[in-house]
């Protein structure tokens, strides 16, 4: 099965790719979403842990496929081998920083408010946090494919598609955590999804973004690969983690960023 796909993707023009992977990952949100038909709360533990799962994969994908890969596909040796990484991953945190500062958003718990002040309605809000998290997400992929068309041996078309999967598993509980504290406020159950799986509508954007840029200007790889693990990881740190830390499951939450980790790692140097 896994042969199929990347064959489906040896056939496919690598940013039409990169808009088709990324539409995977939007439909796991979606289907994570979908989940509010079936119920009208998520247990707070299993939400926990499913939050320090994503957190685990985000980790692990922005080592092993977007770090290591930049790296080794550097110029030089030493300081100066490692200084694309060092320079991109920074701008990518701080590319970050500087959307949660300026972009209206509310977390889960719908008490912590932050960016600009807006009179906007706190589903809006809660949505806009998702989608904060993804764009890093759909920029990853992005630049992994575009390095693909550019013919980079470093940028393999495998560990794209390996990458697309585990964001896609991740995305699934980053659905629930958006339809279900809606749900949970009294929005019906068809605009809880509809909010829901809309967080996700950033990615294919954002994928297909990052891979023209890495197409017409294939030095800037290394760079953009290193900022989409900065801003991964200063979602993580800020975001996910800290969201996992609220209730009294903090070994669930840790055991499911173990768990999360593992699994993503296990994907990519297997199969990437």
């Amino acid at each position: 099965m896994f042969q199929e796909i990347i064959t489906f993707f040896q056939n496919t023009d690598p940013v039409l790719g990169a808009l088709y992977a990324t539409l995977f990952t939007w439909a796991m949100t979606a289907f994570g979403a979908s989940f509010v038909f079936l119920f009208k709360t998520m247990n707070r533990v299993f939400l926990d842990g499913m939050l320090g799962f994503t957190g685990g994969v985000m980790v692990a994908a922005s080592f092993w496929s977007l770090l290591a890969p930049g790296i080794e596909m550097s110029e030089g040796e030493g300081f100066v081998k490692v200084i694309p990484a060092a320079v991109g991953f920074a701008l990518g945190a701080l590319f970050i920083f500087g959307l949660d500062k300026i972009l209206p958003h509310l977390h889960i718990n719908f008490k912590e408010a932050e960016g600009i002040k807006t009179p906007w309605h706190k589903s809006t809000l809660l949505t806009l946090a998702i989608t904060l998290h993804n764009i890093p997400e759909g920029l990853a992929v992005g630049v992994l494919f575009g390095g693909v068309a550019a013919g980079l041996p470093e940028a393999s078309l495998t560990g794209a598609v390996v990458l697309a999967i585990g964001i896609g598993i991740q995305n699934f509980p980053e659905g629930i955590a958006v339809s279900m504290p809606l749900r949970r406020q009294g929005m019906s159950r068809r605009k809880s999804f509809m909010y829901g799986q809309a967080s996700a509508a950033v990615e294919p954007i954002a994928a297909v973004i990052g891979a023209l840029a890495v197409t017409f200007f294939t030095p800037i790889l290394p760079y953009a690969l290193a900022f989409a693990a900065g801003a991964m990881i200063f979602v993580v740190v800020e975001e996910v983690i800290p969201e996992t830390q609220l209730e009294k499951n903090t070994d669930i939450a840790t055991l499911g960023f173990i768990g999360g980790f593992i699994v993503m790692m296990i994907l990519d140097v297997a199969l990437g």
